[in-house]
């Protein structure tokens, strides 16, 4: 049963600089039974160096996966947890390792789940932290530093340890509905985008931290597909009207005629409506993260 669970399991390492740490990452993985490895814009490294470092995994080395950036990397994921030592001022879910490895495993039936590491030298950039579904810190004493492989091999202990515990309380699914893949999640973020800036959304707003919000909601909030494919069609809904009453405008203007229902009642709604600044209180300082990468 552990290793069915396991085989689920996906390690990511965005932009690793040193071919040792990739050994030391692989030996780590074949000692608790994982064998999936996917490199976003590695460094070069030799197939046969990896082998030396890590003794008896060729079959594991040969099978490593490069990728050009994160989103096609964890695309058919449905769950995403990066490791990092950063502090967040959004509001992101943070896990330990051991309970980041209970949720992985619970969910592990249902679909591919990665957990995911950054640079030896700066972690993860805004822009990946933004793609994980949640955030695990490794309690250290205030040298918060690990080495990449260190982190990674703590992680994947405590994985191998949920996947084997018999006693795990697995949750029953909700309904026959699954979870929604990454590439799934990224383009309900595009078309809420899209959705957030036709309306001149972010004209007193910072898109960057907007989209940030939303996307933590979300993975807070755990949809399952049918919902997330509700949230994508109210967005794209709103884009198709927006074109439909541009289109009715100009044939009305040319011919002189009264705005449309939808206009008018677009119009009798914003009145009652308070200014969006008011209701949503967004802060317009800038959310800068602080701390050290992991």
């Amino acid at each position: 049963m552990s290793e069915s669970l396991l085989s689920a399991v996906t390690v990511v390492l965005y932009e690793p600089q040193d071919p040792i740490n990739i050994g030391a990452v692989v030996r780590a993985m074949k000692n608790m039974g994982v064998s999936d490895l996917r490199l976003v814009r590695p460094c070069k490294y030799d197939v046969t160096r990896i082998e030396q470092i890590a003794h008896d995994t060729r079959e594991l080395a040969e099978s490593i996966r490069h990728y050009p950036d994160l989103d096609s990397a964890i695309a058919d994921c449905i769950r995403v947890v990066a490791f990092s030592a950063r502090r967040r001022a959004a509001k992101v879910e943070r896990l330990t390792p051991r309970t980041c490895a209970a949720e992985l495993i619970e969910l592990a039936p249902d679909g591919r789940v990665a957990i995911l590491f950054g640079r030896e030298d700066h972690g993860l950039p805004n822009e990946a932290l933004d793609r994980a579904h949640a955030v695990a810190h490794i309690p250290t004493t205030d040298h918060k530093s690990l080495n990449l492989a260190q982190a990674c091999l703590l992680a994947l202990y405590e994985l191998h340890l949920a996947a084997g515990d018999a006693t795990v309380k697995r949750a029953a699914p909700r309904h026959a509905t699954s979870q929604p893949a990454v590439a799934e999640l990224e383009q309900t973020f595009i078309d809420a985008n899209n959705a957030l800036a036709a309306i001149a959304f972010y004209r007193t707003r910072n898109p960057e931290l907007i989209m940030r919000s939303l996307r933590s909601l979300v993975f807070r909030a755990k949809p399952d597909v049918r919902e997330l494919m509700l949230l994508r069609a109210a967005s794209i809904e709103v884009l198709r009207t927006i074109e439909r009453e541009k289109k009715r405008a100009v044939k009305e203007a040319l011919a002189g005629l009264e705005p449309s229902p939808v206009v008018l009642a677009a119009r009798s709604a914003l009145e009652n409506t308070p200014d969006a600044d008011e209701a949503l209180a967004v802060p317009s300082k800038s959310h800068a993260d602080d701390g050290e990468p992991q």
